[in-house]
């Protein structure tokens, strides 16, 4: 998902909230127009201050009935179909109004407020929305959010598609490539242009393409984290998590591989920020003696942001990007490259792309100490602040580890990496590299908030009572 829509869907909370109050500040005052209460007199007596006090927490109610309709849903929906499920929410949410004026004694009596704030906040809400999705199809028309696509099949079908997308920019559609059936030569391009960031998602609209082009394609999704659509008349495995579109009067299946999409992108960020920023005043004082203990023990910087030859850290992050990395500095300077040549004999990964060296003759006192305790790993919390990483997620690889990794383990980049994981709480360095990738798999296809409260809160207990030994 674009960030652009991410940032269309999280701003129409607020607008909503702000909508369905001005809703019912205009139903309030109508009331006391003079054109209405020459037909009924006010006969209660209510200051617009106290109505406030009862209008704000309805409101809020209004948001979440809202929310369980639908109304938020980060897929892309059509007009019609959003402006039918403001007006069923608004008057669910009015039917709940009612039931709580009903049993309660408290909330003033005026049917006529309550019936306008429905009927206005139906118009209110409903204009609201068609500004947010004009402002979105103009942005679209300019290329902003755009999501560049390739269309495979040679058929009317893909024929329709195609000259559908290119008509109708609202849909957020360009087409960048169409190509009759899928190969290898094909998958090599699809592949170059992923990298070059050329390409955002691939559609398969060829009803004759075999269950091996089918998982072939999908493997290939997965692993460049391309999006995946296909036309419903396949009807192969199940894949993944699926919304279904319609264009050019043609059913379309775009499958989602992840929770962490939408509203979940969007609540782990936030919950990122507050949580990095805690953990970084807890823990200072340990940062903070750390940094004098290296310094110490050890000739070298405090933190371990540059290789051998004065070459930047990086690791592999979200979509296979690279990123700065640094963490506290554990080791000799100058012998990150000993691990591929001097110590190459030493690796117990071998056959992975991992390496692991055990009893590393490179790693200092003070290092072996932190790294036994996962010390060396606290400034990566001002990584998480700053949204390289995440608090949870698989953890970041070098990129020559990377490079040798096979198309299905690519996966893993589907998110942010992590500080830990699910793999860090069920093995550390001991676990076999394709249950650390299982593991990590896992992660990304059932992520929910609870999960990520439980592997924060068993992290700290596998480093203390499962401490590895001996392997760095």
């Amino acid at each position: 998902m674009k960030r652009s829509e991410l940032a269309f869907t999280l701003l129409l909370v607020p607008l909503d909230f702000f909508s369905l109050l001005a809703a019912a500040s205009a139903a309030f005052f109508l009331r006391f127009h003079p054109a209405f209460t020459a037909i009924r007199p006010v006969i209660f007596d209510l200051t617009y201050e106290q109505y406030l006090k009862i209008a704000t927490p309805l409101v809020l109610i209004w948001i979440v009935v809202f929310a369980f309709s639908g109304l938020y849903a980060a897929h892309r929906t059509r007009i019609a179909s959003e402006l039918s499920r403001v007006v069923l929410a608004c008057s669910a949410s009015m039917a709940l109004v009612f039931g709580i004026l009903f049993f309660s004694r408290e909330l003033f009596e005026s049917r006529f407020i309550a019936l306008a704030s429905w009927g206005l906040s139906v118009i209110f809400v409903s204009v609201a929305r068609l500004v947010v999705r004009g402002l979105q199809r103009s942005l679209l028309r300019l290329g902003i959010g755009t999501h560049r696509l390739v269309v495979i099949g040679k058929n009317a079908t893909a024929d329709a598609l195609v000259e559908d997308f290119k008509k109708k920019a609202r849909f957020g559609f360009r087409v960048v490539g169409h190509f009759a059936s899928f190969d290898k030569a094909l998958s090599k391009r699809l592949t170059q242009m992923a990298r070059e960031d050329k390409l955002d998602e691939v559609i398969l609209a060829d009803s004759e393409a075999s269950g091996e082009t089918r998982l072939a394609l999908i493997s290939l999704t997965e692993s460049e984290h391309l999006g995946f659509l296909f036309t419903a008349d396949l009807f192969g495995a199940a894949v993944g998590r699926s919304v279904h579109h319609t264009y050019a009067g043609v059913p379309v299946i775009e499958v989602q591989k992840t929770p962490l999409d939408g509203w979940g992108a969007i609540y782990k960020r936030l919950f990122d920020i507050a949580g990095s920023l805690l953990l970084i005043v807890l823990t200072s004082p340990i940062m903070l003696l750390t940094a004098i203990a290296i310094k110490l023990d050890s000739r070298g910087p405090v933190f371990f942001a540059k290789i051998d030859k004065n070459m930047p850290s990086v690791r592999i992050g979200q979509n296979g990007k690279a990123f700065r990395y640094f963490k506290f500095r554990s080791m000799v300077p100058g012998t990150h490259f000993m691990r591929y040549k001097e110590l190459a004999n030493q690796d117990i990964r071998k056959g992975t792309p991992m390496v692991k060296i055990k009893n590393d003759p490179r790693v200092t006192r003070v290092g072996r100490f932190i790294r036994t305790y996962s010390i060396d790993e606290l400034p990566e919390f001002f990584l998480v602040f700053a949204g390289r990483m995440s608090l949870v997620g698989p953890r970041p690889h070098l990129p020559e580890e990377v490079e040798k990794y096979r198309p299905e383990h690519r996966k893993v980049h589907t998110v942010k990496p992590g500080i830990t994981g699910m793999a860090q709480i069920s093995g550390r360095a001991d676990l076999d590299f394709e249950d650390e990738v299982r593991l990590d798999t896992f992660y990304i296809e059932h992520w929910n908030p609870w999960l990520d409260f439980y592997i924060l809160f068993k992290t700290p207990l596998v480093i203390l009572f499962r401490k590895e030994k001996g392997v760095y």
